[in-house]
């Protein structure tokens, strides 16, 4: 069994690395001997759908195309699936060996040793390991959310995606199309940036506010993916961590510690409240919003305005 998967997975590998254009199912079926044996259509489309899985859990890039007709086709094109040769020294390879640990606890976790050890059989240095016993720290990414591993993988393959995503300052979730780009932690919070289609634009969408399933899409990107994906720039931009300007808020006593921590100033009000002066930038206001009644704010009038806005638009809903 293990010797004809093994079979069959090659002789698809090659018909899609070996074609110019993209191959639909129903001409894969009818070039690989194995499809042509599976009983029925149902277990070919279960059969296809495990082997491509497989390929692409091997490191095949596989693209999927939809064509004029609608029809769905595949194929690998060889620019895509050929590497140079890797030489790596000892500081390198230790390198990527910390790097590694850093997913243990992660969904990432099988991938990172994985590559490890294909890059071991090509020839990679073996290193001590200096965190293995000596360090009492030990460097870890966490993945709590469900979006992540499909995001992720839709990053790879250049998939495009839809989820259910909730605002700041929204009730309930909207959904939304997205191209995604890539992923990145910043701040204990993993976000994606990508091309929204509705809003013809990009946006960062924070992983924690996606509800639901991230569904897979057909078809290709419909913008073209930028050369550098600045995620962390726009999401400092967003939490005010750029601004120039201050403001002033009155917080509740014993809550809010993420603004306190954010504080240039704090003084006690009395009554239950301490007065705060914080960083202001991009997007404070709907940072504001998550902290309800325990916040109010003083000024500038123009933030207080839009924390009102984005109140009263909650309540609607």
């Amino acid at each position: 069994m293990a010797i004809a998967k093994a079979e069959r997975l090659m002789n698809l590998a090659l018909c899609l690395l070996g074609t110019r254009r993209p191959l639909s199912k129903r001409e894969l079926r009818g070039s690989i001997e194995a499809y042509l044996e599976a009983g029925s259509d149902d277990s070919f489309n279960r059969m296809f759908e495990r082997d491509k899985d497989d390929l692409r859990e091997l490191g095949l890039v596989i693209e999927t195309v939809e064509n004029l007709d609608g029809d769905t086709g595949y194929l690998a094109r060889r620019d895509s699936n050929r590497l140079p040769p890797i030489t790596l020294d000892a500081e390198e390879a230790a390198a990527l060996g910390l790097a590694a640990k850093v997913w243990q606890q992660a969904r990432l976790a099988g991938a990172a040793s994985g590559a490890l050890q294909k890059l071991r059989a090509a020839g990679m240095p073996e290193t001590e390991d200096a965190y293995e016993v000596h360090s009492a720290l030990e460097p870890r990414i966490p993945v709590h959310e469900a979006a992540f591993e499909p995001l992720m993988l839709a990053c790879r393959d250049r998939r495009p995606v839809t989820f259910d995503y909730r605002k700041a300052n929204a009730a309930s979730p909207g959904q939304r199309q997205v191209e995604p780009w890539t992923l990145e932690c910043w701040r204990g919070h993993w976000y994606l940036a990508g091309w929204d289609r509705e809003r013809g634009a990009e946006r960062v969408f924070r992983l924690s506010r996606i509800s639901g399933r991230v569904r897979s899409r057909t078809g290709t990107f419909t913008a073209p993916v930028p050369d550098v994906v600045t995620v962390r720039e726009t999401v400092e931009s967003w939490a005010g961590e750029t601004a120039t300007r201050t403001a002033r808020i009155r917080l509740r006593t014993g809550a809010g510690y993420p603004l306190r921590a954010r504080a240039i100033t704090v003084r006690e009000l009395g009554d239950g409240w301490d007065e705060l002066e914080i960083p202001y930038g991009h997007g404070l206001d709907a940072w504001l919003v998550e902290f309800g009644p325990d916040v109010v704010v003083s000024e500038p009038a123009d933030l207080r305005a839009d924390v009102v806005d984005r109140l009263r638009a909650v309540a609607k809903d």
